[in-house]
């Protein structure tokens, strides 16, 4: 009789506190973000490191992980860290950008905790203030299929992250007082790769004594490369000399596998491609990111050059770089490219069912938003960009804090589902979504730049895209099938992109151009999605160790000890507890 009910407290304890976490293990990281100096393009700059390390460590954990990361915030202004492509599932509070969370500030410890429920894939981490990531702070994250999981290929014989994006000699701060002036940012400096520059392809382009990346693998095997855009504003292309790259999944969907000699990679967008090494090892070869999108002539010099040098190589890379695609003024390479790029709707994701079993197509839309962008305007002074019109003014108290505690004019829920006819405005104007609705949103690119869209929180269906403005009659060209579910997607200047999202996931979220310099200057909104029926299963409740800030401010306690420290001390204090409790409980039934 003991015994059975000893079983029984042990049940109950389990599932009142959630703690039985056999089948779901806690994995944890100790970030400390603080400035160093690095030359990667041979010239001595400030960049923002994580444990001394540019780029950042490559988070490196197994779908429906907790992951703990507790951040030191060493910099000299405040710090916020997002999870591109992480869909922080009920739980927005560790979303990581200003519209959820307040600021970590200098000499500060803030600790994430979030699960990385149902997800695999391929994605990355930066800083998402202040326009801190021009200046580094960024780093891998991987999430790994569980073991009863099969993945649609052959198990690869290595794993390789690899960070492209462009890069400028001057710092962040630099950047964004320039862009605070009204001024263009100019054509960067160089790109890099894996935080290096330029293997010296060519002596003229290239001056001496720059480091460059050098990967090295062993002859006849198969890797994985998982490609990152972490760039500020440049789409990049990204190929290997004489060999193939097999896509295999983008940003946590696998892909029809189709092979590739180069892809356009645009700015926050990631790629999981299989290589195998099949050459023969007479030199080493030239892995090649280079701008698209640009007059070549000039832009030359900005390329990212790294080495794959085989184990058994007998020299040096040598020879002209392998050619990008020649279509410097017609676009419609590169789109038919992006469309090429198809859900692998047979292969199981994370969880053990077919990821085609979601019908999209099928799914009846239950609100639709234009989301309109142009070049750059004045507002009250000030060059600002827009999102249909609205530039968004970041509030002082994040709007999910905001709603916790109802501070009143944090912001306003009428973001336009159509552009706005009147001059632009500068508003914190926020779009309300429907819990469990559907919304289609088309992104139209009406500036000459190419842009990249972001949305926190969900994987979107790309469903069509093409030169020109979106009417209603573009709906008979999309995709409802096999259109690729992902969380960045890039929009043609002059064109549109559109996207349907499975609004089921309970927050405030971040929709976004990843190109920093429209981002900086207003170019985003939020999705805010409530659920009537308030409840821990659709959204859990706010952390412990949650900051505050603007109208809140004052309900901000001095931080004596890291919050990591007091979060994992009450979570000892309570296992402690819990032993002593059923210590007590045996000693009665005794």
């Amino acid at each position: 009789m003991a015994s059975y009910i000893l079983s029984w407290f042990f049940i109950y304890i389990c599932l009142f506190t959630s703690l039985c976490l056999a089948d779901d293990p806690f994995v944890n990281y100790d970030f400390v973000v603080s400035y160093i100096t690095a030359s990667p393009l041979g010239v001595p700059q400030q960049v923002i490191a994580i444990n001394d390390k540019f780029p950042g460590p490559i988070v490196n954990v197994t779908t429906n992980n907790n992951v703990v990361v507790n951040v030191k915030n060493k910099l000299d202004e405040d710090l916020l860290l997002t999870w591109n492509g992480i869909q922080q599932r009920r739980v927005s509070w560790q979303d990581g950008v200003l519209g959820t969370t307040c600021p970590i500030p200098p000499k500060w410890n803030w600790t994430y905790q979030f699960q990385v429920k149902d997800q695999i894939g391929s994605f990355f981490y930066f800083p998402s203030l202040n326009f801190q990531r021009a200046s580094g702070g960024f780093g891998g994250f991987i999430i790994n299929n569980r073991d009863i999981i099969p993945i649609p290929f052959a198990t690869p014989d290595g794993d390789i992250t690899i960070l492209i994006g462009d890069w400028y000699t001057r710092n962040h701060t630099a950047l964004r007082t320039t862009l605070s002036a009204g001024k263009d940012l100019g054509m960067p400096d160089g790109v890099l790769i894996n935080g290096k520059g330029p293997y010296q392809y060519n002596s003229t382009l290239v001056p001496d004594g720059i480091d460059y990346e050098t990967i090295d693998v062993q002859p006849g095997k198969t890797y994985r490369l998982r490609v990152h855009n972490v760039g500020v504003s440049t789409s990049l292309n990204f190929r290997i000399q004489n060999h193939n790259l097999l896509l295999a999944e983008t940003e946590g969907s696998y892909t029809v596998q189709q092979n590739y000699t180069n892809l356009d990679i645009h700015v926050g967008q990631s790629y999981s491609f299989l290589v195998t090494m099949d050459q023969n090892a007479s030199s080493d070869y030239y892995v090649v990111a280079s701008p698209r999108f640009v007059n070549e002539s000039i832009w030359q010099r900005v390329t990212g050059v790294a080495i794959l040098h085989y184990s058994n190589s007998k020299g040096k890379a040598s020879g002209p770089l392998p050619d990008p695609p020649n279509d410097q003024y017609d676009k419609t390479f590169s789109m038919n490219q992006a469309r090429s790029i198809r859900w692998n709707v047979s292969a199981s994701g994370a969880r053990p069912n077919p990821q085609g079993s979601f019908r999209y197509g099928s799914i009846n839309v239950t609100e639709v938003y234009v989301l309109q962008n142009k070049p750059a305007v004045t507002i009250n002074g000030k060059k600002r960009t827009t999102l249909s019109g609205i530039s968004f003014v970041n509030p002082g108290t994040p709007i999910r804090l905001a709603d916790q505690f109802k501070v009143k004019g944090a912001y306003k829920l009428d973001f336009p589902s159509r552009p706005i006819t009147g001059p632009p405005r500068m508003e914190t104007s926020v779009i309300n979504g429907t819990y469990k609705g559907f919304m289609e949103v088309i992104l139209q690119n009406n500036d000459t730049k190419m842009q990249s869209y972001h949305v926190d929180g969900y994987a979107f269906f790309v469903v069509g895209m093409d030169f020109g403005e979106w009417t209603e009659n573009s709906r008979g060209t999309y995709n409802k099938w096999d259109g690729i579910a992902r969380s960045t997607i890039q929009v043609f200047p002059g064109a549109w992109t559109a996207i349907l999202i499975s609004l089921d996931n309970v927050g405030v979220w971040n929709v976004r151009t990843d190109n920093l310099d429209s981002w900086y200057l207003g170019q985003e909104t939020y999705v805010r999605v409530v659920n009537p029926e308030v409840n821990n299963k659709t959204e859990f409740p706010m952390p412990d160790n949650a900051l505050f800030c603007g109208a809140l401010s004052k309900m901000q306690k001095p931080q004596k000890i890291s919050s990591a420290a007091s979060i994992m001390g009450s979570t000892s204090q309570l296992l402690f507890n819990l032993v002593m409790l059923i210590s007590t409980v045996i000693s009665i039934l005794r």
